[in-house]
């Protein structure tokens, strides 16, 4: 027998109902902060990802699935979506006529990573970015609109981080003092560690590893090297989450794990994920449209990962978890000269928005009554030679057990939800 390929999951028909739950809340809420759905290909040119997010990340060296096509060109399939949003916008120059630019996306990605509970290596993100705003209210909409999205798929328990990154010269300045102390504990560093001290040392605060996570306790903070600017910008973000009475903790460590990333980063984290606790984050990237071929544009965006949002909802507020609806009414007939009339009737009432089934397998009454039940039908509607010689039919409701007798002229004014 073929199975499907480690890292990846079948949704089934008993799953989707509780995503298209959350696909719904999506377009509900980012409707309310008036951004706009943006799709792109599944796959793009490789330089795309590896001159944004870092030739030095563990996204580029480890994790892209990267393949050469028969042009003779290297494509990747998509590891996460701001640097393709990012090359569409400029490509199809979307900043031209608005202020601010406001995106939301959702769709698969690709990361070739060890399979775990809640980390697949085809997942699904949600996300949002707010285009052309260099100040931090931008930011705050963002992170208001993942907060807000959360609450809306029924998660309470859950905990906000942010940091600042600063700009240029202020993380210029916090990386060679941070250079210098990891360079200090360098032996007590894990291999990938000592890699990143060479490349980007700041992506050494991001390490799982616990002896790193020893060394970094001490290490300086990011806030202690902030110019006027940097700590304004941070200052106004803060003071706006408590405006909204958005609750949040500040982690002078968190870093995320891209390397467009300046001035504002926030990470959303639940318990009810063990270990790997973060589902979603995001942060500032100014600088990534200029290293995409664009002009300099400043941004802000998020990414929460669905499969993620999923286990949460189940682990924590399973009363949230919708059961896909089975059938609003089953069509029972008596004999099989009767099912030409089943499907006319069943076309009348889906042309009028009611799910409705008909028996393909030509059973007996009371197989066909199992079905109904099995299918946790609303009701069911029994067709009988003496009742379409009257040009009528039984509706039985199957939550009261009520049955009235209805002219099938009139079917089209009662309710079936």
């Amino acid at each position: 027998m073929i199975q499907n390929i480690r890292g990846t999951k079948d949704i089934l028909p008993d799953q989707i109902g509780q995503w298209h739950s959350l696909e719904r809340i999506f377009n509900e809420v980012t409707t309310l902060y008036g951004y706009k759905e943006l799709r792109t290909p599944i796959f793009e040119k490789t330089e795309v990802f590896s001159r944004s997010i870092g030739d030095n990340t563990d996204i580029v060296n480890k994790e892209m699935y990267t393949f050469i096509d028969k042009g003779g060109e290297s494509v990747t399939l998509r590891p996460e979506m701001t640097a393709a949003l990012v090359r569409s916008v400029i490509q199809n120059s979307l900043t031209q006529e608005v202020s601010a630019l406001r995106l939301w996306y959702f769709g698969p990605f690709f990361r070739y990573e060890r399979p775990q509970k809640g980390r697949l290596r085809q997942f699904h993100q949600f996300g949002a970015e707010c285009i052309r705003s260099p100040y931090p209210e931008s930011d705050v909409e963002i992170i208001l609109l993942a907060n807000q999205l959360i609450r809306k798929a029924g998660i309470s328990d859950y905990q906000l981080n942010i940091n600042t990154l600063g700009n240029d010269s202020s993380r210029t300045l916090y990386k060679d003092e941070l250079t210098k102390y990891l360079t200090s504990n360098k032996e007590q560093l894990s291999e990938d560690s000592k890699f990143r001290l060479e490349t980007n040392p700041l992506r050494v605060l991001d390490s799982k590893s616990e002896n790193d996570k020893l060394v970094i306790e001490s290490a300086p903070s990011i806030l202690d090297f902030l110019d006027d600017e940097s700590r304004n910008h941070f200052d106004v973000v803060k003071s706006m989450l408590d405006d909204a009475k958005v609750p949040y903790k500040i982690d002078p460590k968190l870093v995320r794990g891209l390397d467009y990333y300046c001035h504002t980063v926030f990470e959303f984290k639940s318990g009810a994920l063990g270990a790997q606790d973060a589902f979603g984050g995001g942060g500032r990237y100014d600088g990534l449209f200029s290293q995409l071929g664009g002009k300099l544009t400043p941004a802000v965006g998020f990414a929460m990962g669905v499969e993620r949002l999923l286990l949460i909802i189940e682990n924590s507020a399973p009363e949230q978890v919708i059961k896909q609806s089975d059938c609003d009414v089953f069509i029972v007939c008596m004999n099989e000269n009767l099912l030409k009339d089943a499907f006319k009737i069943s076309e009348m009432l889906r042309s009028n928005g009611y799910s409705t089934f008909c028996d393909l397998h030509r059973r007996s009454m009371k197989a066909q009554m199992r079905e109904t039940n099995k299918l946790n039908a609303k009701h069911c509607i029994i067709i009988g030679e003496d009742e379409i010689k009257r040009n009528a039919v039984t509706i039985k409701n199957m939550i009261t057990s009520k049955q009235v007798e209805i002219k099938i002229d009139l079917l089209h004014t009662i309710s079936f939800s």
